[in-house]
């Protein structure tokens, strides 16, 4: 076992070194998880986010919410403020002022990023992070919700559940037949629909996409939309993407947020911000 694998298996144990996520038994598609207060219907709400760089205000009072099993597209010119407030989601960045809850009660400002991580979002950065030297297959499995303490890794064996959720989820991915080649091989569309199903494996309620489409073939493009559409209801994702039809392919009827300068310029559906004023003026262009 290779020691990149043993450090992201770290990364999915508890501070203790207890298995971060119950039994290791899967079960995919679940919206909402113990733990996590939707009643009121939104997984996400930020309040009043602001984040200052040597002066540059990188977010300025930034306010938004995200809807239990809603696909929210987030757009905007460089420099916006959308990686930041990914940053500030996930623990990376702590805010200056404001606040950040995942449901109703779990104020992620005062949680670390593998608490985060552990209380159930997850994240997937542009470049896609695999085991390139270990198969597809393995690295489903590596990512899977179970004990990750050495020993148990190391003597552990799959269990019926475990193999049928594996190769559900590289049938969601269109990998299936892909399982037994080696992760370096793939294509780069491939290896980011090998890195969503890493990230859906452990069943989180909100998973944050940063241009996940870049780089990628128009076919592959098309792919990967076929798949957020797949996911819509089953799970809450907040996507950033600069890929104006690849969004359109995806928005729908939802709602899109357009970031400037750190705040919310515009809101709407996609039909709606493309003829706003100033989102043309500021992004778009005409």
């Amino acid at each position: 076992m290779s020691k990149d694998t043993i450090g992201y298996q770290a990364n999915l144990a508890d501070d203790d070194g207890k298995p971060a996520f119950g039994d290791g038994q899967a079960s995919y598609g679940r919206v909402v998880g113990d733990g996590v207060d939707t009643t009121h219907g939104a997984i996400l709400y930020l309040d009043a986010i602001s984040v200052s760089f040597d002066g540059f205000k990188a977010l300025n009072a930034l306010t938004l919410d995200i809807g239990v099993g809603e696909l929210r597209c987030i757009i905007g010119p460089n420099g916006a403020g959308k990686t930041t407030m990914m940053d500030v989601i996930t623990g990376k960045t702590r805010p200056d002022s404001g606040t950040v809850f995942f449901g109703q009660t779990i104020d992620l400002t005062k949680l670390s990023e593998p608490q985060i991580a552990r209380a159930g979002i997850g994240r997937k950065f542009q470049r896609p992070t695999v085991f390139e030297n270990h198969t597809v297959y393995e690295n489903i499995e590596l990512a899977m919700k179970t004990d990750k303490r050495v020993k148990p890794t190391l003597f552990a064996k799959l269990s019926g559940e475990q193999h049928d959720a594996i190769d559900a989820m590289l049938e969601l991915v269109k990998l299936e037949g892909s399982a037994s080649r080696s992760a370096g091989l793939l294509s780069h569309g491939q290896k980011q629909w090998l890195e969503i199903g890493m990230l859906l494996i452990q069943e989180p309620q909100l998973l944050l996409l940063d241009e996940p489409v870049a780089g990628m073939t128009d076919s592959e493009t098309q792919r990967t939309a076929e798949l957020l559409n797949e996911l819509r209801g089953k799970h809450s994702m907040m996507v950033v993407e600069h890929d104006m039809d690849f969004v359109t392919a995806i928005a729908g009827t939802g709602k899109v947020t357009v970031l400037h300068e750190g705040s919310v310029l515009a809101e709407g559906r996609m039909h709606e911000v493309q003829a706003h004023e100033r989102v043309i003026e500021v992004y778009l262009g005409r």
